[in-house]
């Protein structure tokens, strides 16, 4: 009503001074709206969650009300947590073996921890040791599903974070889930739980701490966490809030949330909620993250067992490299009834630390029943930790590594990386990327040509360099 009435009191619009006070007016209704609009929209998330922080719903008024508030919050800092659910308290059948998802160890390594097997799932076999391409929001960077699969790629992982805010887990469903919604329909997906994306945003991401050995650029942008301020995660016992890098809007992930998002998706393997803490990080609060991360883990598995939905779900161990962190996350989480392993958090400060890791960590995998389940390690699948971890007896590994270094004008071979924006190349005439290469891309194409598409920023450059980089890590795991 103000705006309209601002609106009749304006002149007839007849000079120069006029239009300009006008414009004022009108911009600065629309900035009003605009942060009433947002306003709204974060109450309405507020109001909208399983169970609101009580930190952020009480609003103080004077002096009293604030030492009341504070009080509060210090005796909800002095409640213990909940104690940690045990194998017993799961229902009996959830330690029987799936009839929809089976793993065969078809040989193993008398030289190494290294072995051969076959992951059976609902949407296809998965051959191990194998290469997981990340498909961030259900599709791979420039490169179709159609052609990753005819370079050999058998699972994808996709990030239930990005999948949530958009298009939403609800209209995957209604597309009657993942593989039907991407058309994928005969090859398997595994979904995270959104964790990693979310605490990135608190802490950047962990999997930046291992090095890239100089692959990319730094661009001097500003990170999504540092852009979203020090408020774009909380976290409580009951989940974490953290707010959309999209639209700033708010929004509660706990162990349920995360896996009732994920049956929506549909995914063949899922992974349950998980607190990933940075890699410099006091001890004490190592051991609470962890504590969390596996009250958090139960509560998720709890939340599975109630519809299966011929779904698996792998834990993740944690504990940083802390050794007794990290066999107390084995020891529980492989006592519950998990189809198979994860192997997250913080991994080290660089590739060396991440291989002592593995050295001490994976023979205790081996013990007793944990040796006929699948292990895969998230978020790390470079070539030299891939030859690392596979002869610690990892199965899987999923890594963006490929396809951004493709993006970026780094193509992998058998005797090195090829920088393809080398002026080296551009009369590389009838030289193929590798000669031992058998993809679309070296069969048609030499390296003058990708120099040439690369240098002209023609978009087909980035699929043929990063379809190259998938069918070479496939490859390599052949």
């Amino acid at each position: 009503a103000s705006f309209v009435a601002s609106r009749r009191v304006l002149p007839s619009i007849t000079s120069k001074r006029n239009v300009h006070l006008q414009g004022n007016i009108l911009r600065r209704w629309g900035k009003f709206r605009k942060t009433e609009i947002l306003n709204a929209s974060i109450e309405l998330d507020q109001s909208s969650l399983e169970k609101p922080i009580e930190e952020d719903s009480s609003v103080e008024v004077d002096g009293s009300s604030l030492k009341q508030s504070t009080e509060k919050k210090s005796s909800r800092r002095d409640v213990p947590p909940p104690p940690l659910p045990t194998p017993e308290e799961f229902p009996a059948w959830a330690y029987e073996p799936r009839d929809f998802f089976r793993f065969e160890i078809i040989h193993q390594s008398s030289k190494s921890q290294a072995r051969v097997g076959r992951l059976h799932t609902p949407h296809g076999v998965v051959d191990t040791p194998g290469f997981v391409a990340v498909a961030t929001n259900g599709a791979l960077k420039g490169v179709d599903f159609r052609d990753a699969d005819e370079a050999g790629q058998q699972l994808v992982f996709s990030n239930t974070y990005h999948l949530m805010l958009h298009p939403g887990s609800e209209t995957i469903r209604e597309a009657g889930g993942i593989h039907k919604f991407t058309n994928r329909r005969n090859r398997p997906f595994i979904t995270d739980s959104g964790g990693f994306q979310v605490f990135s945003l608190a802490y950047g991401s962990v999997q930046e701490e291992l090095s890239q050995k100089g692959e990319l650029k730094r661009t001097g942008k500003k990170s999504e966490h540092q852009s979203l301020g020090k408020d774009a995660v909380k976290v409580s016992e009951n989940g974490v809030v953290f707010r959309s890098y999209r639209d700033g809007s708010k929004f509660l992930l706990t162990p349920e949330s995360t896996v009732d998002a994920q049956k929506d998706i549909g995914a063949d393997i899922i992974v349950p909620l998980d607190e990933l803490p940075p890699y410099h990080i006091d001890r004490q609060k190592l051991v609470e993250s962890v504590a969390r991360s596996h009250r958090w883990e139960a509560r998720s598995l709890q939340q599975h067992l109630k519809n299966v939905q011929q779904q698996a779900m792998f834990c993740v161990i944690h504990g940083g490299i802390d050794k007794e962190l990290r066999t107390e996350s084995i020891n529980y989480l492989t006592s519950l009834p998990f189809d198979g392993y994860g192997i997250g958090g913080s991994l080290g400060n660089g590739r060396q630390e991440l291989k002592e890791l593995l050295q001490w960590m994976m023979p205790l995998m081996d013990e007793g029943d944990r040796y006929a389940k699948p292990r895969h390690l998230l978020g790390i699948a470079d070539e030299e930790s891939i030859r690392n971890a596979v002869t610690k007896g990892i199965d899987t590994l999923d890594s963006a590594y490929p396809t951004r270094l493709g993006r970026h004008g780094t193509l992998l071979a058998r005797d090195g990386h090829v920088r393809i924006k080398s002026s080296r190349h551009s009369h590389s005439f009838g030289v193929k990327i590798d000669d031992a290469c058998n993809c679309t891309t070296c069969q048609h194409y030499d390296r003058a040509y990708l120099w040439h598409l690369f240098k002209a920023k023609e978009p087909l450059a980035i699929s043929l360099a990063t379809l190259h980089n998938i069918h070479y890590m496939n490859d390599m795991m052949a």
